[in-house]
């Protein structure tokens, strides 16, 4: 049995069968590539879901790591550290929010945004289980709380019950909102849908949001864990769109590949939290948010906001031009370096043929190729996914 049978095999017999894993071990990656433990090369579209935004073994960030690791991994957060809040300074004024909770996930971050929501409507109303607003296909996490406001049924119904007090609105639908407010403490939303298709949220639809939360006094929260940390040509998402929401949530890029996450608020909000009401044992430590600060120095010094302007320019151009050629390709659409292109048929084997060829790509769903690319991305590595997905189809 060669290397990669053997570890499939293993795998195979102690993982838990949560994933359609594809038959490949990877080893290493560099720049935009990925590599399998046979030294095959495979252009990355995917940047580990969104993850590995400034590509692989950027040596800035890893000197960041390894420095860190000879000083201290891990502390309680009865103390303070360094890291720790210059992780959350510089979180808070790319965010415009005040106060920052680090988290060991995304999941863990809308956990920590539904609490938080819930305790601020508690201490307006004096009234527990205000209702949450969310939105028809919108993708959140896996926990129950997560699940709870994640908008695919087929997601939940084998976890229900869940926790109560939640509604789906049509995202992109206004007055489907305003018909289910009643007791309620919050919106959430993505400002652009990831898991349900790559679909951006329109100006009008999120400006009304923002709108009506002011108007009955409900927070807005928004989800940016994918399509934040720059991916849509902003730091986050709603920059673009000229809104401010309550709480924001953000992770995978946010540390470039350590486990971390967090969720943010203004001070009147955060304001609601007292010391009990939230913990995480791992959340906060030394080691993530010395990521975290090094993913903003790197975002700010390599100039990555104003890369993913012209990239994804460019990436959406030839997207279009590929849309116009094939008939099996229903619809473009995305921001900056988060697109997709939907199929009138299921775009599994398509995915598997780039594979092959050394492209690797995601879906969104079953009829959607989603297009996340490290963000630091050129028009090669554009042209060449676009030459591999036409052989491809």
């Amino acid at each position: 049995m060669d290397n990669v049978k053997q570890v499939i095999h293993d795998a195979d017999k102690v993982l838990m069968h949560t994933y359609n894993r594809y038959p490949i071990v990877l080893d290493h990656g560099k720049d935009m590539y990925l590599y399998d433990i046979n030294g095959k090369e495979y252009l990355d579209f995917t940047s580990g879901i969104g993850v590995f935004a400034l590509g692989y073994n950027d040596q800035d960030y890893n000197m960041a790591l390894k420095e860190q690791v000879d000083l201290l991994l891990h502390t309680s957060n009865l103390f303070y550290s360094e890291p720790t809040v210059m992780a959350a300074k510089k979180l808070a004024k790319a965010s415009a929010m005040d106060r920052v909770f680090f988290t060991n996930s995304g999941t863990e971050a809308v956990e920590g945004a539904i609490k938080l929501a819930r305790k601020y409507h508690y201490k307006k109303t004096g009234n527990s289980g205000g209702e949450i607003i969310s939105m028809d296909h919108a993708f959140h996490g896996r926990s129950m709380g997560a699940l709870s406001v994640t908008g695919t049924k087929k997601y939940r119904e084998a976890f229900e019950p869940l926790i109560g007090g939640v509604k789906f609105a049509q995202f992109n639908d206004l007055d489907s909102v305003k018909a289910l407010i009643n007791n309620t403490c919050a919106v959430i939303m993505e400002p652009v849908q990831g898991e349900g298709g790559i679909n951006p949220s329109s100006s009008e639809f999120i400006k009304g949001v923002r709108e009506l939360c002011d108007k009955e006094g409900l927070l807005l929260i928004f989800d940016e864990i994918q399509c934040g940390m720059g991916r849509t040509g902003s730091m986050f998402a709603y920059q673009s769109y000229q809104v401010k929401p309550d709480i924001i949530t953000c992770a995978k890029a946010l540390g470039c590949g350590v486990p971390v996450g967090a969720f943010a608020a203004v001070e009147s909000v955060a304001a609601a939290f007292e010391p009990g009401d939230h913990g995480t044992t791992y959340g906060g430590n030394p080691l993530v948010t010395t990521a975290v600060s090094k993913v903003f120095d790197i975002i700010d010094s390599k100039n990555i906001l104003d890369n993913v302007k012209v990239m994804g320019k460019y990436l959406s151009e030839q997207l279009n031009s590929l849309a116009k050629d094939y008939d099996i390709i229903k619809e473009h659409r995305g921001m900056g370096l988060m697109q997709g292109l939907e199929f009138s048929i299921p775009v599994k084997d398509i995915i598997a043929k780039a594979l092959d060829r050394g492209l690797i790509l995601i879906s969104a769903g079953s009829n959607v190729i989603r297009f996340l690319p490290p963000l630091i991305l050129e028009k090669k590595h554009i042209d060449k996914m676009i030459q591999i997905l036409k052989e491809s189809m």
